[in-house]
């Protein structure tokens, strides 16, 4: 199993977006960022993620989700009438991937990013690296229990 971190923001879809689907589930549509899209294509069915808000008045960790579905092309890229349109992407030939993500649990609370900062064993998580954008990444484990004992 891995572990990994999706960011949205809660604006576009948040943890209680997803809480309100039937069957708790959807596609982590919309990434376009080689290097996210890369990781979204290393998902295995059965990973766990943390579900984090960015660009919010509270950032921070909100919730556990599971992969419930291995990438496949993302259809929103091929959609023009879809916000995250790509009109170099062609069926044949995909560009950008989705996976399917299910909730597994909302966190008893969100986990600030201020205080993820503060902690030192977190210090080497690549969320935390100045300069760090990506909406998909991996956790290493240590970083991820460490973060759950904050919860």
């Amino acid at each position: 199993m891995h572990y990994w971190l999706l960011k949205s923001e809660p604006t576009t879809f948040s943890i209680d977006h997803l809480a309100q689907r039937a069957g708790k589930r959807d596609s982590w549509t919309g990434v376009r960022n080689f290097q996210a899209r890369n990781f979204l294509r290393a998902m295995q069915r059965g990973d766990l993620a943390f579900f984090y808000h960015s660009s919010a008045k509270d950032t921070g960790i909100a919730g556990i989700v599971q992969v419930v579905r291995e990438s496949y092309p993302d259809p929103t890229a091929l959609d023009p009438k879809d916000d995250h349109y790509d009109p170099g992407s062609q069926a044949a030939k995909p560009v950008w991937y989705t996976v399917d993500v299910k909730l597994e649990r909302k966190l008893k609370r969100l986990v600030p990013l201020s205080e993820l900062k503060q902690h030192r064993e977190l210090s080497d998580m690549r969320l935390l690296k100045r300069g760090n954008r990506l909406s998909v990444m991996p956790v290493d484990k240590k970083h991820w229990d460490a973060i759950l004992k904050l919860e």
